[in-house]
């Protein structure tokens, strides 16, 4: 095999529907306390030195993070950091497994032991990181909304008695159920299925990260980003298993060692500047170190 060139990618397909994290939240602790019954879990990072490749979850329909380009290749700003993590654990940004997981999936993969760790635009939140281990954020986020510019919605008031679009298992879904349970969503489990049911007019408006929406909102000219930002601003990061500490702490470890060469403004530039915009100021959106 060649410098470049992936293993493979492997489909995570919707199996259960998950409600609220509940089934992740049983599997996790019952994982837990299997393997605290047995042998020490091994190092996770000599698993993947002994495998000789990198298991990493990713979104496949959500650009310009994480999608399939028309020539069946991964591309993105997170698979960017995908090949560089596999680069510095193993020398060689080929020697990579992606496995495409829709939102709700990225927990059962990591679960399941299926991938290594998940750089699928996932924001950490405390209840998240009661099942899994974050390592240091390289993007901040918000939620935003984008609605038709034929019926624009600016104000969260404005979806009363409307439909709204989210992703389930997404920061949006939890922000609006908790915040906002008068405003019926329409929760739908692949990226590329919302921002079509928005199309449709299955919905007045979208919700889902800050950067998504704005991205498309850049290539979609009759729509338009009324609301730019909702909850606190977040930090989205790789996941592990909680047991996987020798990985998570080399993550950690060669995101800061990154921050050296600006690689996050520099894969910013890259693989965002394009379908965010000449305007797009790369401190709005990532993060070098670790550092929020």
């Amino acid at each position: 095999m060649g410098s470049g060139d992936i293993i493979s990618t492997f489909y995570i397909y919707p199996m259960d529907k998950l409600k609220k994290y509940a089934l992740a939240l049983v599997l996790a602790l019952a994982f837990a306390a299997i393997a605290s019954c047995g042998e020490k879990e091994q190092n996770g990072v000599e698993i993947i030195k002994k495998r000789g490749f990198l298991q990493v979850a990713v979104s496949g329909d959500d650009p310009p993070f994480g999608y399939i380009d028309d020539k069946g290749k991964n591309q993105g700003f997170e698979i960017a950091l995908a090949k560089r993590l596999a680069r510095e654990l193993l020398g060689d940004t080929g020697k990579i497994e992606f496995i495409i997981v829709d939102p709700i999936r990225r927990f059962e993969v990591l679960i399941n032991e299926r991938a290594d760790v998940v750089l699928a635009n996932f924001t950490y939140t405390p209840r998240r990181a009661e099942i899994l281990n974050f390592a240091h954020p390289y993007m901040k986020v918000s939620i935003s909304v984008v609605s038709s510019k034929k019926a624009p919605i600016r104000d969260i008031r404005e979806l009363s008695g409307k439909k709204l679009i989210v992703s389930k298992g997404s920061t949006a879904e939890e922000y609006f159920i908790k915040n906002h349970p008068e405003i019926e969503l329409v929760s739908l489990e692949q990226i590329g299925e919302i921002f079509k049911a928005l199309k449709d007019g299955r919905g007045a408006a979208l919700a889902e990260d800050n950067a998504v929406v704005f991205a498309w909102a850049n290539e979609n000219s009759g729509f338009e980003v009324g609301i730019g930002s909702l909850g606190v601003i977040g930090g989205i990061a790789p996941a592990v298993r909680k047991e996987n500490l020798e990985l998570l702490d080399y993550i950690n470890k060669t995101i800061e060692k990154l921050a050296e060469e600006q690689f996050f403004r520099k894969t910013f530039e890259a693989t965002l500047r394009a379908s965010l915009g000449p305007e797009a100021n790369p401190d709005d959106f990532v993060v070098e170190g670790g550092k929020m």
